[in-house]
């Protein structure tokens, strides 16, 4: 699969799970009202389909339980498989962007930024805020295009930045020349998994070099368990397969003390960090449906000394 094709279907659905969730479940972990106008029908109803088409995989006793009723299997795909490590990240991510906003961060930086609407989605900070978004050229190009079909705006405060970071930024300090020497939070969700440690330790200490103490980062990871832990319906084993199927397999899981010496190594200590069972309780705890706290999958914010 070609890096174009993997960027635009990897936002794409990513977009999808959580427009689906805005429309169809309750209550709602993450409001991205703006999700939906990014996909066209025909996407949406396309990624919907295969989702159905691959029950068996999901699910093997999906004709017994659903009865032919394709809304529900595809609920039940969405809300198991699909959906929870996307929504639960992005709800910790907008609430530590939120709150290091309201303590005077001045630049944030969206690594792999897909179809992200932060920016869209709070007009209010745009005199106070600059939003780089940070990802492949073809997926920028997609973005704009799919932006300008809505007649969506761009904010004044959000500028695009296309590099493939897992690469420019690993290698070089590229950073120093794009962005301002200032208090700045990175954001780098659904990345970790798929760089090796060390590149992942490179990245982070590229990013943070010559930043001021105080800015931060916010991203996820996987735990230690992440390649023996089958989980709920064999959604994390089956994760793990679909990724090395379509082309990027997961390369890497951390226990917490080597992601807390690979933040140390950057300069950087952990603000706050959620494990699986803390994500449960934080976003799924009250609810009566399918969806649930990923195993394995937990989040971090770590900031600068």
């Amino acid at each position: 699969m070609s890096e174009k094709k993997e960027s635009s279907i990897t936002s794409l659905i990513s977009a999808f799970a959580r427009a689906y969730h805005v429309e169809h479940d309750e209550p709602l972990i993450f409001n991205d009202f703006l999700a939906r106008k990014l996909i066209t029908s025909e996407e949406f109803t396309a990624i919907g389909e295969n989702m159905i088409r691959g029950i068996d995989f999901f699910h093997p006793d999906a004709d017994d339980q659903f009865g032919g009723d394709l809304d529900q299997v595809l609920k039940w795909i969405t809300q198991v498989q699909l959906s929870p490590i996307t929504l639960a990240r992005s709800a910790y991510s907008e609430q530590v962007m939120l709150q290091e906003a309201s303590l005077g961060v001045k630049q944030m930086i969206v690594l792999g930024a897909g179809m992200d609407t932060f920016a869209l989605r709070h007009p209010e900070m745009e005199d106070e805020l600059h939003v780089f978004e940070v990802d492949l050229p073809s997926a920028q190009q997609l973005k704009k295009e799919r932006l300008r079909k809505a007649e969506l705006v761009i904010p004044r405060n959000l500028q695009f930045v296309s590099m493939d970071f897992t690469r420019e930024m690993i290698h070089t300090d590229s950073l120093s020349s794009l962005f301002r020497n200032v208090k700045t939070l990175f954001t780098l969700l659904g990345v970790s998994y798929y760089l090796p440690k060390e590149d992942l330790c490179r990245l982070i200490h590229h990013a943070f070099a010559p930043l001021p103490a105080g800015s931060s980062i916010v991203f996820d990871y996987a735990d230690e368990h992440l390649f023996q832990e089958k989980g709920k319906f064999n959604r994390v084993e089956n994760m793990v397969k679909m990724a090395a199927t379509g082309g990027e397999p997961m390369l890497s899981c951390f226990t917490y003390e080597e992601m807390e010496h690979l933040l140390e190594q950057a300069g950087l200590l952990i603000y706050e960090h959620l494990s699986p069972e803390e994500v449960q309780e934080r976003y799924f705890s009250q609810r009566t449906d399918d969806l649930s706290a990923f195993e394995t999958v937990h989040f971090i914010h770590a900031v600068k000394q």
